[in-house]
C-alpha cells in the first residue's frame, strides 16, 4: 500500500524499487478511500524480442477506469498508452497489418455510429441516386475529408479549446445547408460534388477528433493507420449507401412522389440540424474569440495554402468538365465529314 502523495511510478526503476522495498510503517495513518494498492505482476517470457500484447479486464473495477501503461521495449523509445475502460486486445508493438485492421474496424464503426455524418451523406444522395453521380459526389467528399484528417493527425490543426466546438457547429451547419438546398431543388451534379468537397474538408476535422485517443494504438505505423481508418470510413459509407439508395428508390416508387418525398425527408433533416446548430453554437459562444496576432497568422498559413490549393483543384476540374461537355455538344451539332450527306451534282 502507498499514499496518494507517493510519486514512485514516474519511472520503472523507482516503481520497482518502491514495490519491492519495505512496506509502510505500522503506525502510518491511511484513509481507506485514498490509499493506493501497488501490485507487481511477473510473467515468464521466452524472449525479449517477442510480440507482446495485453488484454486488460480492469474496466469492471469502477464506474470509470483510466489506465496509464508504459511499454519499454529492449531497443527503442518508451511507448505510453492511456485509455478508458477496456480497449480489448492491446498490441504493444503492432505489425503494420495488425494496426491497419484495427483502424479499418474503427473507421467502419465510427461512420455508422456518427449520426451527423450519416445525415450529411443522406442529404448528399437524396436527389442523386444514379451510380455515376454517386461515385463523383462520394469521391469528392472522400478526398476532401482525407486531406484534413491526415493534416490534423499530423499536428497541423489548431489545438485551442474553441476549435472542436467550432468544427462541430460547422458540421451541423453543413447538414442544414444541404437539407435546405434539397428543398430548394436548384442543384446539379457538378454543384453537388463541389459542395461535398468543401464540406468534406470540415468533416475531416470531425473524423480526426475520433482518432485523438486511438492513434496511440498505431505503434510506428501512423500513416498506415490513417489510410486504414479512411478505408474503414469509406467501407462504412458504401454500406450505408447500399441500404439508403434502394430504400429511397422503393419509397419514391411506391409511397410518395420523388419531389414531395425529397422535400419531406430534407425538412425532417433540416429540423434536426437546426437544433444541433443552435446547441453547438451556444457551446461555442462560451469561448473567447481568438485575437489576430503574428503567431496565430503563422499557424493559419498552412491551412490558407491548403484552402487555396483545394480551390484551385476544384476550379481546374470544373473547367475541364465544362470543356469536355462543350466539346461533346459541339461534336453532336457538327459531326464532321464522316457523317455528311452527299448530294448528286
Amino acid at each position: 500500500m502507498s499514499l496518494p502523495s507517493d510519486r514512485s511510478f514516474a519511472t520503472y526503476e523507482t516503481a520497482l524499487a518502491h514495490v519491492t522495498g519495505p512496506p509502510l510503517a505500522p503506525d502510518t495513518a491511511v484513509i481507506w478511500n485514498q490509499a493506493l494498492f501497488d501490485v507487481l505482476l511477473e510473467y515468464r517470457i521466452g524472449s525479449d524480442r517477442s510480440a507482446f500484447s495485453v488484454r486488460p479486464a480492469l474496466a469492471r473495477l469502477g464506474l470509470r477506469v483510466v489506465t496509464v501503461l508504459r511499454y519499454q521495449p529492449p531497443a527503442g523509445a518508451e511507448r505510453a498508452f492511456e485509455y478508458s475502460g477496456d480497449p480489448g486486445l492491446l498490441r504493444l508493438d503492432p505489425r503494420w497489418h495488425q494496426a491497419a485492421w484495427r483502424f479499418v474496424r474503427l473507421g467502419f464503426a465510427h461512420i455508422l455510429d456518427g449520426t451527423d455524418h450519416l445525415l450529411f451523406l443522406f442529404c448528399l444522395v437524396i436527389p442523386f441516386r444514379r451510380f455515376g453521380a454517386l461515385v463523383l459526389i462520394v469521391t469528392a467528399f472522400t478526398i476532401a475529408h482525407s486531406m484534413t484528417l491526415i493534416a490534423a493527425a499530423s499536428g497541423l490543426a489548431p489545438d485551442a479549446l474553441w476549435f472542436p466546438p467550432l468544427v462541430e457547429s460547422a458540421i451541423a451547419l453543413s447538414i442544414l445547408y444541404m437539407a435546405l438546398e434539397n428543398i430548394a431543388g436548384a442543384t446539379t451534379v457538378q454543384r453537388r460534388w463541389m459542395i461535398a468537397f468543401a464540406f468534406g474538408l470540415v468533416h475531416g476535422f470531425g473524423f480526426s477528433f475520433a482518432l485523438r485517443e486511438t492513434l496511440q494504438f498505431a505503434g510506428s505505423h501512423l500513416l498506415t493507420s490513417l489510410l486504414a481508418f479512411n478505408l474503414g470510413v469509406e467501407a462504412g459509407q458504401l454500406f450505408a449507401l447500399a441500404l439508403l439508395v434502394p430504400a429511397l428508390q422503393l419509397l419514391f416508387r411506391y409511397v410518395v412522389a420523388e419531389r414531395a418525398g425529397t422535400i419531406i425527408l430534407s425538412a425532417l433533416v433540416a429540423h434536426t440540424a437546426w437544433h444541433w446548430t443552435s446547441e453547438r453554437w451556444e457551446q461555442l459562444r462560451q469561448f473567447t474569440a481568438p485575437g489576430l496576432s503574428l503567431p496565430a497568422l503563422a499557424d493559419a498559413l498552412p491551412w490558407l495554402m491548403l484552402a487555396v490549393a483545394a480551390a484551385a483543384a476544384v476550379w481546374l476540374i470544373t473547367v475541364a468538365a465544362r470543356r469536355k461537355g462543350a466539346a461533346a455538344v459541339d461534336y453532336r451539332a457538327n459531326p464532321g465529314p464522316a457523317h455528311e450527306t452527299r448530294k448528286p451534282v
